[in-house]
């Protein structure tokens, strides 16, 4: 409840978000390993954690999945980050991010993978029209939506950074709704689970976000926290 309250205040379906967490969990627990995506996923990371790589990029193709990849950030961090262990979580927003670190991707040091987060249908997209002059010569672009676009920049990407070394994986979304989020949210939990595990530790508590609140309060002088 103390989640859904504020998502139904903007106006989001809250029974289509649960809904999609109601058919991921169906999926995710009457779905053999060897077909289940989240047992794939998390099995995935950890090969690649004892392969030596280091941190996770969340890449998403959608500017309205940034506030998700912060959530999965907290998700990862807080439940693998334990004991000397686990991918460091990091996000980005592509294609932007890839004028800030596309080159560090493509050749920097090679202990990152990646998941790409891309949606297949947007909610709304945009027409290329022809220019009459074709002053910007992107007039070959006019047979292609935006989407489109978006969607080839994505295999581009990816297939360049295969070709660099960076291993990555992809999850696909058919659509933006609040039930593919319902659905992204219990897969994503359900895998962290099995990746804490697979790392030997407990992935459902954070001992360690405790040591940074009670220096603080210290330092403010908080009553019952004296230095």
């Amino acid at each position: 409840p103390v989640g859904l309250l504020p998502i139904a205040a903007m106006g989001i379906d809250i029974k289509a978000l649960l809904k999609g967490a109601a058919d991921a969990e169906a999926k995710i627990h009457w779905t053999e390993r060897e077909e289940n995506p989240a047992v794939v996923y998390a099995a995935v990371r950890s090969l690649l954690y004892s392969l030596g790589y280091k941190v996770e990029i969340l890449a998403n193709w959608h500017p309205d999945l940034a506030t998700l990849a912060e959530w999965w950030k907290q998700l990862y961090g807080e439940s693998e980050g334990k004991e000397g262990k686990g991918l460091f979580p990091a996000s980005t927003v592509f294609t932007t991010d890839l004028h800030s670190l596309g080159q560090y991707i493509q050749e920097g040091n090679r202990i990152l993978i990646e998941t790409f987060l891309v949606v297949e249908k947007p909610n709304r997209d945009i027409v290329i029209d022809p220019d009459s002059e074709n002053l910007d010569g992107l007039n070959y672009l006019t047979k292609f939506n935006l989407n489109d676009i978006n969607l080839i920049a994505y295999q581009g990407t990816a297939e360049a950074h295969t070709n660099g070394g960076v291993p990555n994986m992809t999850l696909a979304l058919p659509e933006l709704s609040a039930y593919t989020l319902g659905y992204l949210i219990y897969f994503f939990e359900f895998a962290v689970a099995l990746s804490g595990y697979s790392l030997d530790v407990n992935p459902f508590n954070q001992p360690g976000v405790e040591a940074y609140k009670t220096a603080m309060f210290k330092l403010l002088g908080k009553p019952g926290f004296t230095p």
